[in-house]
């Protein structure tokens, strides 16, 4: 099952939804929203790290705006929440979820962090600015261009300090595979251990089973882009 706990953040308090083993942790994993919340995908993946062993704990990084969980379908009301993070807002809050999980025992060194489309831009961003045990980033965005105030993904990858794994789709519409490749290529500079796996025939969301893939161009979004040039997702 999963819990609601309340963790303290910078910007004020912050739900934390918790997965617990059975028995001891054999460590621990901060698993990072999409851009629709910590919804039913997300609660998912933390109850499946928690049969593996694993005490899971997904941040809601939506707290500053009333923490919605949006339906994958309305992805127009995504732009008021992703507009209100920034790059030390998202690490404030990464924080508190690793400070919840060294407060069960978890070492830096057992802990992970796996981040999902918006949530994988958060991973990479964790593992070049901390130092854990490894961060996993599914279809992150923001390869070419940064998001929440952050720089590119391509200028940040020398700079990691966690050793990480980027998995991409080619048919996903917005993140082309040529940015996939000059990421790779920035990793090349890392001091750590650093890779990038692609699936050919995969689209964007390619790990969730709760909604379709995205092979194909988006629907246009009504309002200004939180971020330059891109669909949030």
């Amino acid at each position: 099952m999963v819990e609601s706990v309340t963790v303290t953040t910078g910007d004020g308090p912050m739900a934390l939804s918790v997965a617990r083993p059975s028995g001891a942790a054999r460590g621990g994993v901060v698993v990072v929203q999409e851009a629709f919340g910590v919804n039913g995908h997300i609660e998912d993946v933390a109850r499946r790290f928690a049969d593996a062993g694993y005490l899971a704990v997904a941040p809601h990084l939506f707290h500053r705006t009333g923490d919605p969980v949006i339906p994958y379908g309305e992805i127009g009301r995504v732009m008021e929440h992703a507009q209100a993070l920034t790059e030390a807002g998202l690490l404030s809050d990464v924080d508190s979820a690793l400070g919840h999980l060294a407060e069960a025992g978890v070492a830096s060194s057992r802990t992970g962090i796996v981040g999902f489309c918006m949530g994988g831009t958060v991973a990479m961003l964790t593992a070049v600015r901390r130092r854990i045990g490894a961060a996993v980033t599914f279809y992150g965005g923001g390869v070419a261009q940064g998001r929440f105030g952050m720089s590119p993904l391509v200028e940040l990858a020398p700079g990691l300090q966690t050793p990480w794994l980027g998995l991409y789709g080619d048919k996903d519409a917005g993140i082309p595979v040529e940015d996939v490749e000059a990421l790779r290529g920035a990793l090349s500079a890392a001091t750590v251990p650093a890779e990038i796996v692609r699936y050919p025939d995969a689209g964007h969301g390619f790990h969730c089973d709760q909604r379709p893939t995205t092979t194909g161009p988006r629907p246009p979004t009504p309002g200004p882009a939180p971020w330059p040039g891109s669909t949030p997702t």
